[in-house]
């Protein structure tokens, strides 16, 4: 949370080590829509990072000594993530704008469940990696030109598609902070149809330009379509 001026649009300003214990709007102003407890926002805050994390990982698999990795999460879930994060949905700038946002008419972003937040954060932090390691050895041949390098293993790939997948109905959903009316059920419809669609969708262009059934494209465009609805799916 944070005051509408001054630093408490950048880093925040409330909530600081769970402060105001028990007291959900005191603690995190900008989450008192829900009476979970700031345990609660805590953590599920704290596996936004995990997963944020993890994108950073998936891009950089067997290139980077594992020290490094170390080294990076902590710099990304002490300074980068929260930062960012408070901007999106912590009452910063992008959510709540002050200033020249508010007076160039911009009336905040909204993020339900964090596209921006979790996984274009994450995406930035590993496109950041990605400019400083270049490319893979063997993805571009003598030519310039640039060489597929599919996955080893589809039936593992499939599996790990399907465990994001049914993740999720937590991700998504969960950030109603809560489960006893029928919008967490809303959500999880929307997200999965989402899902749906991104595998039609590259099952048909799949079809169209390399004339045959990719199913990594399938799963690809699985999690493409799961992160656009992220935001949206509230």
């Amino acid at each position: 949370g944070s005051s509408p001026h001054g630093l408490g649009v950048v880093i925040g300003g409330t909530g600081f080590l769970l402060h105001s214990y028990g007291d959900p709007v005191t603690a995190f102003p900008v989450m008192g829509f829900s009476n979970a407890t700031p345990e609660a926002k805590f953590f599920f805050q704290f596996v936004f990072c995990a997963v944020s994390l993890a994108i950073v990982w998936g891009s950089t698999l067997e290139r980077i000594k594992f020290g490094v990795y170390v080294i990076y999460a902590v710099v990304f879930a002490s300074v980068i993530y929260p930062i960012g994060a408070h901007w999106v949905f912590g009452g910063g700038f992008l959510q709540v704008p002050v200033g020249i946002w508010k007076d160039i008419g911009f009336n905040g972003m909204q993020d339900f469940a964090g596209s921006t937040a979790v996984h274009l954060i994450g995406a930035t932090g590993a496109f950041a990696v990605l400019l400083l390691l270049g490319p893979r050895k063997g993805k571009y041949g003598k030519d310039g030109k640039p060489r597929a390098i599919p996955g080893h293993n589809m039936p593992l790939f499939g599996l790990a598609v399907m465990i994001l997948w049914l993740g999720w109905f937590g991700f998504n959903p969960g950030s109603a902070l809560g489960a006893q009316d029928g919008r967490f059920a809303e959500i999880v419809v929307v997200t999965n149809l989402a899902a749906a669609c991104g595998v039609l969708g590259a099952l048909f262009m799949s079809k169209l330009m390399q004339k045959t059934l990719d199913i990594g494209m399938c799963g690809n465009g699985a999690i493409g379509a799961l992160v656009a609805i992220t935001a949206p799916s509230g």
